[in-house]
């Protein structure tokens, strides 16, 4: 009976330890320029979305679309050489609307997280 106890406390720390591994094996979104849902009054240039984890450039992505599903960024999207948890893409001059950020990332883990948000660009007054 001791060697089964002992048994099951080893599995049990060693799938505590494991734990902490499992739960961060995904990247995903810790903010955003613009905010998700947030409204804004000056057009941006960019948007960017940071990450809690590192992103594998090379399958990582991100696009945004005007309320009519026509694409608006520059088709630059990427992950900041300097900030490995930093996905960004360039935008054309927006006019005011609701625009739609579609994207896709892979952490270095290899584990592929997806999304999407809205941000609205106010009328000018």
């Amino acid at each position: 009976m001791g060697a089964l106890l002992r048994c099951i406390a080893v599995c049990s720390v060693t799938l505590l330890g494991l734990w902490p591994q499992l739960a961060w094996a995904h990247a995903f979104p810790h903010h955003s320029e613009p905010k998700v849902g947030g409204t804004v009054a000056v057009p941006p240039s960019r948007v960017q979305i940071w990450f809690d984890g590192a992103l594998e450039p090379l399958f990582s992505s991100i696009h945004v679309q005007d309320a009519h599903g026509r694409r608006v960024d520059t088709g630059d999207g990427h992950v900041n050489a300097a900030d490995p948890t930093l996905l960004e893409t360039t935008v054309m001059p927006l006019a005011p609307g609701t625009y739609h950020v579609v994207w896709s990332v892979v952490a270095r883990d290899g584990h592929r997280t997806e999304g999407d948000f809205t941000f609205t660009l106010s009328q000018k007054e």
